[in-house]
């Protein structure tokens, strides 16, 4: 990159919408200052962004000025929201997002914000990530698209993030794409930022951690659960799968986990129907459907029984 180019501003934009994270926030924001600190010079011009031009609250109670997003001429836009991003989908934001590309601005969605590019029709045929916790949500609604499990995915003019201090990761490979290796290196060691991630880290603990077991059979029975929701294997498929007897499965389970084949089972499909009540537009039968339960009346029941409350409840 010439030293002219480098002299150049480059504006960057988060637009921020209610109940957006702040460490993901701060993790994409804070690099670009420290940039400019080092550099000694605005390298880059950075912009909270509003709808309205009004300041928006973050998750954990912060108040942040922001400018007018219809105002804003910007190199790069980062949509940045947590929580369910269902219920911030306008036609007003997905056209000015749709109208910020075509002015040929990158754009970003960092935690769930890559929900909202989804349904802005604006990640259609590109690699994508999004925090894990929102995926499935985006597979259910756009069946379309693929969401990569990668912390974050640079696609050409586009730029996905799964949030929490994943985007410390990618605004390194963004200063390096810009400034070169050195220089973001300088950034990272500021935030003592010593081991950065490669963009196809996994965004989750491994599954012995998650689990808290280390029996093999047991943790890649754990993860085929995961991976059918949908249509769950009964135990004479999953004994098949796992190369055991039933009865061997079902002491592993007890063993383990102190829980049946069946009631682990069932916990895995409950926790994403909750996830999906809480970030889809899907109704209750649809998600009974993506869940692997006979009826919205069976969901229902079952999940009345975890958590103590009905789905309607639990829909945000």
């Amino acid at each position: 990159m010439s030293d002219q180019t480098n002299r150049i501003t480059q504006s960057i934009g988060f637009l921020l919408l209610p109940g957006f994270s702040l460490m993901s926030y701060a993790s994409a924001a804070e690099p670009l200052r420290a940039a400019n600190l080092l550099a000694g010079q605005a390298l880059y011009d950075v912009r909270p962004i509003s709808m309205g031009g009004t300041a928006v609250t973050s998750s954990s109670g912060a108040v942040i000025p922001c400018h007018r997003l219809e105002h804003s001429v910007v190199n790069t836009i980062f949509v940045c929201v947590g929580g369910n991003p269902v219920i911030h989908s306008s036609p007003g934001l997905f056209g000015a997002l749709r109208q910020l590309s075509r002015n040929g601005a990158r754009i970003g969605g960092i935690s769930g914000g890559p929900y909202l590019l989804a349904a802005a029709g604006l990640l259609d045929g590109r690699d994508f990530t999004v925090h894990w916790e929102h995926a499935a949500a985006i597979m259910e609604a756009f069946p379309h698209l693929n969401p990569r499990q990668a912390r974050f995915v640079l696609d050409g003019n586009r730029i996905t993030c799964g949030g929490g201090v994943a985007p410390l990761d990618m605004m390194h490979a963004l200063i390096s794409e810009r400034m070169g290796a050195d220089f973001a290196r300088r950034v990272s060691d500021w935030y003592l930022h010593t081991a950065v991630a490669e963009p196809a880290a996994p965004q989750r603990a491994s599954a012995a951690e998650r689990f808290g077991v280390n029996h093999a059979v047991l943790l890649n029975v754990l993860e085929k659960m995961e991976a059918t929701i949908e249509r769950p294997f009964d135990r004479s498929q999953m004994a098949i799968y796992a190369g055991v007897s039933k009865r061997h499965l079902d002491r592993l389970f007890s063993e383990h986990l102190s829980a049946s084949y069946s009631e682990t089972y069932r916990k895995f499909r409950l926790k994403h129907a909750r996830r999906l009540l809480q970030q889809s537009p899907l109704s209750i039968s649809e998600i009974a459907f993506a869940t692997g339960f006979s009826s919205a009346a069976h969901l229902s029941s079952c999940y009345s029984k975890l958590f103590g409350r009905s789905p309607k409840r639990d829909r945000i």
